[in-house]
C-alpha cells in the first residue's frame, strides 16, 4: 500500500489538497484520506495529492473514534497533516494550490480567497447553489460521504483498493449509518450496496456489529471531559440578527448531565464567555436494548426568547418532536424527552431558525436572513466535532472575543479558528510529510493485508 500520497520529483509542483470539513468527524477524515489515495494512485503524472484534516492537531484527542480507528488500521497520527500545519492561503498566492473539497461544498468567509482554487467537490448534502464554487460538483444524498468515495474507487480503479483503505471506508459507513439499521433511517440503498461490496471483496473485514460497537464506544466516550469540553466537542452555531444560538450534542443521559456539579454556573459561564444567548443541548445515548434515546435541554436566561423557542419546538409538526417535559434544575433551563428519535440535530436546526423568526416577529424586528444557510432536513446526522480552541485542560478563556466553534462549511460562519495565524509548513516540509506517509505505509503493507 502507498496510502495516500506519491512524492513528486520536483518540489516546485503544485499541491492538490483534499480538504474535509471543519468538523473533521470520522466521515470527513476518512473521505479525505481515501479520495487522496485514489487520486494519487490513478494520476499518471504522479502529481501530489495531500489529505488535510481541517482542525488543529491539538484537537484530535477530542475525536475518540478517529484516534481509535487510526490505531486500529495502523496509520500513525504523526504522518497526518492538519490545518494549522499548512498555509493554504500562502500556497494559493504562490500559485501552488488546487483544492478538492470532500464532505462539504462551501468554504467559510475566512477562506473565501481559496474558492478560485477549488477544482472539485464531492459531498452528500444538498447543494447551496448561490455559494457553491464554479467547478465540477458531485453530490448525492446518502448517509455517508465515504459511500461516494467507495463508489468512485470501485468504479474507477477497483484494483487499487487494499484492505487498509477498505477497512476505513467500511467502518465509517457502518458508523454513519448506525449499523445500517433501517429503523433509524440513515442508510440509503447505495450505502448498503457499497458496504456489501466491501465485505464481498474483503471477507475478513470486522463484523458490522463489532466495528460499530467499537467506534461508537470510542466516539461516545466523554469520561474526563469538562462541561466546556462536552459542549464544544460537537457543536453547531446559528448567528442571526445579533442573537447567537449554540447547539451541542451531548453523549450521555440528560439526567446525568444535569446532575453534574455546579452545572448551572458552568452553563452561564459558557454562554457568557462565547456570547451565546441560547444553548440547546441534544443528548443522545443508547439504552440497554441498543435503541437510541434523544433528549433536549434549552438554556436561556432571556424569558421571552426561551419561551418562544420552547413553544415552537413543543408544537412542531414538521417534523414532530413529540416532546415530553421533564424536571428541570432551574427556570432558565427547560428539559424534554424527545419521543421522535429520528429527528436529529440537523433536522432540529430549521426549527430553531423558525423559532428565531417567530421571536423577531413578536418583537417587531426584521428577521433578515440567517447566517446559517445549509440546515437541510436530510437523514444525515453527522456528529460534528469542531472546536475553535484546543480544549485541553488549562486553556485560557481570557480572550475578549473568542472565536466561535465553526459550524459546518455549508453554514458561512464569519469566525474561523484559523484567523489568529498558523504555525505554517513550507511546501518543502509538506513534501517531506508526503515522503513520510509513503514510507510509513510501505512498512505497514503486510499489516493491511492481514
Amino acid at each position: 500500500s502507498e496510502f495516500p500520497i506519491f512524492l513528486p520529483r520536483q518540489e516546485s509542483r503544485p499541491l492538490h489538497v483534499v480538504l474535509g470539513n471543519e468538523a473533521c468527524d470520522l466521515d470527513s477524515m476518512v473521505s479525505a484520506l481515501a479520495l487522496a489515495f485514489y487520486l494519487a494512485k490513478t494520476n499518471e503524472a504522479e502529481e501530489v495529492f495531500v489529505p488535510v484534516l481541517n482542525i488543529k492537531r491539538s484537537e484530535l484527542p477530542l475525536r475518540g473514534d478517529i484516534v481509535f480507528f487510526l490505531q486500529k488500521v495502523h496509520i500513525p497520527e504523526s504522518i497526518l497533516i492538519f490545518r494549522d500545519e499548512i498555509d493554504l492561503h500562502a500556497l494559493h498566492q504562490a500559485g501552488q494550490l488546487t483544492l478538492i473539497l470532500v464532505d462539504h461544498h462551501i468554504l467559510p468567509k475566512s477562506d473565501k480567497a481559496l474558492e478560485e482554487a477549488v477544482a472539485e467537490v464531492l459531498d452528500h448534502r444538498p447543494i447551496e447553489q448561490k455559494h457553491c464554487p464554479p467547478c465540477h460538483v458531485s453530490v448525492e444524498l446518502v448517509g455517508s460521504c465515504a459511500t461516494l468515495v467507495t463508489e468512485r474507487i470501485l468504479q474507477g480503479a477497483p484494483e487499487i483498493l487494499d484492505r487498509q483503505t477498505a477497512a476505513l471506508l467500511h467502518g465509517t459507513i457502518v458508523l454513519d449509518c448506525v449499523n445500517m439499521d433501517l429503523k433509524i433511517g440513515k442508510a440509503t440503498p447505495k450505502d448498503s450496496k457499497y458496504v456489501e461490496k466491501l465485505e464481498a471483496l474483503f471477507p475478513d473485514l470486522p463484523k458490522r456489529n463489532d466495528i460499530f460497537d467499537s467506534l461508537q464506544k470510542a466516539k461516545f466516550d466523554v469520561s474526563g471531559l469538562t462541561t466546556e469540553q462536552m459542549l464544544r466537542k460537537d457543536q453547531k452555531t446559528i448567528y442571526r440578527q445579533g442573537i447567537k444560538v449554540a447547539i451541542s450534542a451531548i453523549y450521555m443521559d440528560l439526567e446525568a448531565f444535569l446532575q453534574r456539579s455546579n452545572l448551572l454556573a458552568e452553563l452561564h459561564a459558557f454562554c457568557q464567555a462565547h456570547s451565546y444567548d441560547v444553548l440547546v443541548a441534544m443528548t443522545i445515548f443508547f439504552d440497554i436494548h441498543n435503541e437510541p434515546v434523544r433528549q433536549l435541554a434549552i438554556f436561556c436566561p432571556h424569558v421571552a426568547l426561551r419561551t418562544t423557542i420552547c413553544e415552537v419546538l413543543e408544537h412542531s409538526q414538521s417534523p414532530p418532536l413529540k416532546l415530553t417535559p421533564t424536571s428541570s434544575i432551574h427556570p432558565n433551563l427547560h428539559a424534554y424527552l424527545q419521543g421522535n428519535t429520528q429527528v436529529s440535530r440537523k433536522k432540529l436546526l430549521p426549527l430553531l431558525q423558525e423559532a428565531l423568526s417567530a421571536y423577531f416577529d413578536s418583537t417587531k424586528i426584521p428577521s433578515g436572513q440567517p447566517e446559517t444557510v445549509d440546515v437541510s432536513r436530510e437523514q444525515v446526522d453527522k456528529e460534528l466535532d469542531r472546536a475553535s480552541n484546543s480544549l485541553i485542560s488549562g486553556l485560557s478563556q481570557d480572550e475578549e472575543d473568542p472565536p466561535l466553534p465553526p459550524t459546518p462549511m455549508n453554514s458561512l460562519v464569519d469566525e474561523c479558528p484559523l484567523d489568529q495565524g498558523l504555525p505554517k509548513l513550507s511546501a518543502e516540509a509538506v513534501f517531506e510529510k508526503c515522503s513520510q506517509i509513503s514510507l510509513s505505509q510501505s512498512t505497514t503493507a503486510s499489516l493491511s493485508k492481514k
